[in-house]
């Protein structure tokens, strides 16, 4: 009997790509790449702290939804497709993440899955 429970978010390109939003395995949580809900209000295409705060709110239910929290998370791997604006990433992954601490990386990278889309995010958490 397996221990693995995948988590899915409905998203289309889950099936596309052959993938779930996150795997948990015994007591390690694997999140996919994320990227915001670009609604052009609150989350718009040029404000990159509003993204990096978007997708790790929405992450945080994926967790819970696993039997983990932000609290549990070990690792965030952080990609941008602008670096100079990595003081709004890091603004707001410090907004939830300032007493936790998990460890992390920041990468710039050419290009995301669609323009308007500058932060993907990864987590790992550990669950208890």
């Amino acid at each position: 009997m397996s221990n693995r429970i995948n988590i899915s978010s409905g998203s289309p390109f889950e099936d596309t790509f052959g993938y779930c939003r996150a795997v948990k395995t015994g007591n390690l949580i694997e999140v996919s790449g994320t990227v915001a809900l670009i609604d052009g209000e609150k989350v718009t295409s040029d404000d990159l702290y509003a993204q990096t705060y978007n997708i790790i709110e929405r992450i945080s239910v994926v967790l819970e939804e696993a039997g983990s929290s932000l609290n549990d998370v070990v690792r965030t791997r952080i990609f941008t497709t602008d670096m100079s604006k990595n003081a709004d990433i890091a603004s707001a992954h410090s907004h939830f993440f300032r007493e936790v601490k998990p460890t992390t990386g920041i990468y710039e990278i050419s290009a995301l899955i669609a323009p308007q889309y500058k932060v993907e995010i990864e987590f790992t958490a550990w669950v208890g």
